[in-house]
């Protein structure tokens, strides 16, 4: 329709985080501030604040994957974001729904769009990730990704490496981008000096530092 303007639409499957400091809540407010429209599919509950996490419900696959269907069904989505999948059956269902859509809608290329945030620990140092669902994480999701975002601690968790030098931060962007994703951010908040993001795309290597941040 003429002067009608067209909106991009993503799509997060997260959390929620009652502190609204992460999970959906975050994804939607990042959304919003970047003019595209926000979705979301929930995949557990938490009660967590800037503290700590006191609680955690995962939510049913079943109500995952319906979630999925009903979003890309009418809505669509230009891109897609994981954050917190707690379970290897989250994970798996995710996955699998998320390659149905691909194959119902291939017309839709948002679905190929795919952002993985591994995350595996809130800020409060809460375990959101399930150790035996890290190999599922690994095998399952980051093949899809158009980009993973693991912190350091994530990255050496994906890796099995140890990271402390520069070098280190880039054999392990190689080696996720090895495991199947096409491109990686290693963020690097959690290390000495300015935080200093490594993106690699197979090809070549770039750097973001933000002075005196912390990511």
């Amino acid at each position: 329709m003429v002067g009608v303007r067209q909106v991009a639409s993503a799509m997060t499957v997260a959390g929620s985080d009652s502190g609204g400091g992460a999970g959906v809540q975050a994804d939607l407010k990042t959304f919003a501030a970047l003019g595209v429209y926000g979705t979301s599919v929930l995949t557990a509950i938490t009660a967590q604040n800037t503290r700590t996490v006191t609680a955690v419900h995962e939510i049913p696959i079943d109500i995952i994957s319906a979630q999925i269907d009903a979003v890309v069904s009418d809505i669509g989505a230009d891109s897609v974001k994981t954050g917190m999948l707690s379970s290897r059956e989250i994970i798996e269902c995710v996955t699998a729904s998320l390659k149905d859509a691909e194959k119902k809608y291939p017309d839709m290329p948002g679905l190929r769009r795919l952002v993985v945030d591994p995350v595996m620990v809130a800020k409060s140092g809460d375990s959101l990730l399930r150790e035996e669902a890290v190999g599922s994480l690994r095998d399952l999701l980051l093949p899809m990704a158009a980009v993973v975002t693991p912190n350091i601690p994530e990255t050496e968790t994906l890796t099995g490496l140890t990271i402390v030098t520069d070098e280190d931060v880039r054999k392990a962007a190689q080696a996720i981008v090895a495991m199947g994703a096409a491109s990686v951010v290693v963020k690097g908040g959690h290390r000495e000096g300015p935080a200093t993001d490594v993106y690699f795309d197979g090809r070549d290597f770039r750097e973001f530092t933000a002075p005196g941040s912390r990511l």
